[in-house]
């Protein structure tokens, strides 16, 4: 029987087979985490890959601290000053048309927002998703998500379809030199999608570096003709910048690099540094063709002021210290140290990603099966936080060896030495 310190007696275990994280955090400051034991762990994971501005930003506490004594909720219909300046100041961030907000609490409730208003919009219901998609646990952001949860809760929402992903390291359609064919692969998986549509084909809803499927960035080129593939058929084209969005990549917004603006774009995690934020923005065009067909999104925590406030205080900081180009710099010096690394340890497979969200895949020897790269990235992980720094496997059978980095926007050029240096001693320590 577990005793009541345990987490697991009290709490529901809610990460799949995953385990609860050994240690009861106490407090969190800057880029570290410290346990009720007086250990610290520096956080390349930034929180739950939220944390852009690092933990306890003094900004952001003085802002929740005069907020939430100020005006922190209200009646879902009423709309306060946070509200309307943040709608306002993220347009200005955004390329035309985009310039409509819906202001929420989770990733998974704006994406919910966002497919609910392709459909109504469209007529259709049918969504394309990638393969090794994650974009949330509630019904239809769940539906869109294929890289885990799916087994055992039932039917998911009919006419939902996955496409493949254009993954370079590991291609499944190749050119004469080898290397991915994305355009064949892209081709191939609408064809497949027109073969199984029955004509009501809504929305494409992506991440433009696909994180939890494994921090796969798509190619440039390929959203562009993403987009094409899908106005073609009459989708519109939604964004999930969960993740990328507000400077991680290196650009406001990871699309920026393709030169691509999608019909809807969802973000969250990063709008409110950790707190519970999201945005769906739109055109104005769709925004109008919505409230014409009676959009209804009406939910109890629907444009809150105080959340709000920290969504501006976060552009205030992006904005003041540039950290666009900041995130830049600071994954540039990440990946160096990191391929310096895999100089040393051929047990790294690759080292990919933008800005300040990095993957890295770590190849057993030839012959292993993918299974022990599960075991691999596993005693990593753990000897890691033994040695204090906290990292992130993707939970997925068969790519348990893939790291997802993502330290905050805020932190130095020496922990982000000091978090390369730890990973290098626990590659030493378990692989010998």
């Amino acid at each position: 029987m577990l005793d009541d310190t345990a987490p697991e007696r009290f709490l529901v275990r809610y990460a799949g087979r995953g385990a609860f994280s050994p240690g009861i955090i106490d407090r969190a400051e800057g880029s570290s985490v410290f346990t009720e034991d007086g250990r610290e762990l520096l956080d390349f994971t930034s929180g739950q890959m939220s944390a852009i501005l690092g933990h306890t930003h003094p900004e952001i506490v003085a802002t929740v601290r005069e907020q939430v004594g100020r005006l922190d909720h209200l009646y879902s219909g009423m709309v306060s000053r946070p509200v309307l300046d943040l709608a306002r100041r993220l347009a200005a961030t955004l390329p035309e048309p985009l310039e409509k907000a819906l202001l929420l609490t989770t990733g998974a409730e704006a994406n919910e927002a966002a497919l609910r208003m392709a459909k109504l919009v469209t007529g259709g219901h049918e969504v394309v998703s990638f393969a090794r998609s994650w974009h949330g646990m509630t019904q239809a952001a769940a539906s869109a998500t294929y890289s885990a949860g799916r087994a055992g809760y039932g039917p998911s929402v009919p006419g939902n379809f996955a496409l493949p992903v254009p993954d370079a390291f590991r291609p499944d359609i190749v050119d004469g030199d080898g290397n991915l064919d994305w355009r064949r692969q892209l081709d191939l998986g609408f064809d497949l999608i027109d073969a199984q549509s029955v004509g009501s084909l809504a929305a494409c809803l992506v991440e433009p570096v696909l994180s939890s499927g494994g921090v796969i960035d798509l190619p440039p080129g390929y959203l562009a003709a993403l987009r094409d593939k899908c106005h073609e058929r009459g989708m519109l084209l939604i964004l999930d910048e969960a993740q990328t969005g507000l400077c991680r990549t290196g650009d406001w917004y990871a699309f920026e690099r393709d030169g691509v603006v999608p019909d809807i774009l969802v973000l969250s995690k990063t709008l409110g540094a950790g707190l519970p934020l999201a945005a769906v923005l739109t055109s104005a065009d769709i925004e109008q063709r919505a409230h014409e067909r009676g959009f209804l999104f009406f939910t109890t925590h629907v444009n809150d002021p105080l959340p709000a406030a920290v969504g501006n205080t976060v552009l205030d900081v992006l904005t003041r210290e540039r950290l666009d180009l900041r995130a830049r710099e600071l994954g540039s010096l990440l990946r160096d140290g990191l391929r310096d690394l895999a100089v040393r340890h051929p047990v790294i497979g690759d080292v990919r990603g933008r800005g300040l969200l990095v993957g890295l895949e770590l190849v057993p020897e030839a012959g292993a099966a993918r299974s022990d790269a599960d075991k691999l990235g596993a005693a990593v992980t753990r000897r890691c936080a033994e040695l204090g720094l906290h990292m992130n496997i993707v939970q997925l059978p068969g790519m348990g060896g893939t790291f997802r980095i993502a330290p905050p926007l805020t932190a130095t050029d020496g922990e982000i030495e000091r978090g390369v240096d730890i990973l290098g001693r626990a590659l030493s320590d378990v692989t010998g």
